[in-house]
């Protein structure tokens, strides 16, 4: 069985932000050599996020406003968390509900998706640099 590991590396000037990863893992499945298997993509930062869903803009507004409704990132002192001189308890909070991985099947040296699916990674508390892990397995 063959293996390979990347690292994609972030810089999200603002506090959030979103970007399709969608190419960079396609082409760290090329790079593997691996046509039959998996591909593992997990933010490495606990205030981030990876995931799968369309690549339509008006969905990433209300992914915006919906995760601001949940929470919200001002007041800051609503959090306990932010008591240990943080301002980021809304960051773990919204990446606790979108997650921290996908796993995608390989085919044929492809990324296999159903309709419309593209991977994502969803920056939370930006402003510094920050990674997520690609991880293949498979023959």
């Amino acid at each position: 069985m063959k293996h390979y590991r990347e690292e994609l590396w972030f810089n999200i000037p603002a506090r959030r932000g979103l970007e399709n990863i969608t190419p960079k893992v396609q082409k760290a499945v090329d790079k593997s050599g691996v046509q039959n298997g998996l591909v593992l993509v997990n933010a490495m930062h606990i205030t981030a996020s990876v995931f799968i869903n369309d690549d339509e803009s008006g969905l990433h507004q209300d992914y915006e406003k919906w995760l601001e409704g949940l929470a919200p990132h001002a007041p800051i002192e609503q959090y306990l968390h932010n008591r240990t001189g943080e301002d980021n308890a809304d960051a773990h909070l919204k990446r606790q509900v979108m997650g921290r991985e996908v796993v995608v099947a390989i085919t044929d040296g492809q990324l296999d998706f159903g309709p419309w699916e593209q991977i994502f990674y969803f920056e939370f508390d930006g402003r510094r640099r920050k990674r997520a892990l690609i991880k293949i397995i498979g023959e």
